[in-house]
């Protein structure tokens, strides 16, 4: 009976293209560090009511103006660096006297919970209607393209100030407040209706240059109807940019939600949100800066972890510029 050769060589296992992405991923350290960083975000929001608990202050709470000692005659911290203690790690907000560690937690929740819901409702009617529009054609593309181009004609942050208030004032009456609920679902649905045209103007080029190659036109000869020839070969072919795209757009649309709290025409008091304490802070820099370094120094780290995730994703998804 021959004895097997010690040298034989091995027997080469193939990798799935998921596989060499995750690879490539893994080798860019910078992708992996941004990938923990924005977990990190999210496991603070979604923790938000834990972290509260664990940590003994409540957001709305105004330790200040309840308890004698905490704030001077003019509403500032007593303690120096914004009140900063082994009672308040993060100091206390300036006037109101609450928590700011609790508030910018809660913060970040209502922010990306908004930011979140926007993103995927932009992604889906992105990915309908690009994916739509590049597979049909003619007349289709024809209406389709130029309701995009009517969108895009609108300024975006002026759009997003001006319709935001008209929204409230079709459920609510101007002399009644406007429910925070009401706030958020308006919110979510104007970041939604004027952000989903990007990602579906680029799919529709991808799909042009797809739909004329080999692979689509041997599925069309076997039979395979439209939604198996878009699903099975058209889909598989556009993960890289709407994974792009997608990790590109949720910062954009958490700076956009804060902005607009910013401004007045977003989240109000009392709700804990990430652009209300950077509108607050506006108005206390200059007396207590520490009251605004915080939040601001949060949304530094996560839109940068945002879009270095975003690079890595694409070069991990593109071997021509993998590392």
């Amino acid at each position: 009976m021959p004895i097997p050769s010690q040298t034989q060589p091995r027997e080469l296992v193939g990798r799935s293209p998921g596989q060499l992405m995750w690879r490539r991923f893994k080798r860019d350290r910078s992708g992996v560090v941004s990938a923990y960083v924005v977990a990190f975000f999210f496991v603070v929001a979604l923790t938000a009511p834990l972290i509260s608990a664990v940590y003994g202050k409540s957001p709305t709470a105004t330790y200040g103006l309840d308890e004698s000692g905490l704030l001077n005659e003019f509403g500032y911290p007593v303690a120096p660096n914004g009140g900063v203690s082994g009672r308040f790690w993060f100091g206390l907000e300036p006037t109101m006297g609450r928590d700011v560690l609790t508030q910018l937690v809660y913060g970040i929740r209502t922010s990306l919970l908004i930011a979140a819901a926007a993103t995927v409702l932009c992604v889906l009617t992105g990915v309908l209607v690009g994916v739509m529009a590049g597979y049909l054609g003619g007349r289709t593309d024809y209406l389709l393209g130029r309701f995009i181009d009517l969108l895009l004609a609108f300024p975006a942050q002026l759009s997003f100030i001006a319709f935001t208030p008209i929204v409230y004032s079709l459920f609510v009456s101007p002399e009644k407040e406007t429910p925070t609920s009401l706030r958020v679902l308006t919110l979510i649905l104007v970041l939604w209706a004027l952000g989903w045209m990007g990602l579906a103007r680029l799919l529709r080029g991808q799909v042009l240059s797809l739909r004329e190659r080999e692979f689509v036109e041997a599925a069309k000869v076997t039979g395979a109807s439209p939604w198996r020839i878009i699903t099975k070969e058209l889909l598989p072919n556009l993960w890289t940019p709407i994974l792009v795209q997608s990790t590109l757009m949720l910062p954009t649309l958490v700076t956009t939600e804060a902005g607009l709290s910013f401004i007045g025409v977003g989240i109000l008091e009392p709700t804990p949100d990430w652009g209300r304490m950077f509108a607050a802070g506006a108005g206390y820099y200059e007396s207590d800066i520490t009251y605004i370094f915080f939040p601001g120094l949060a949304m530094i780290i996560f839109v940068v972890a945002f879009n270095l995730l975003g690079d890595s994703v694409r070069d991990a998804f593109d071997p021509r510029t993998g590392r």
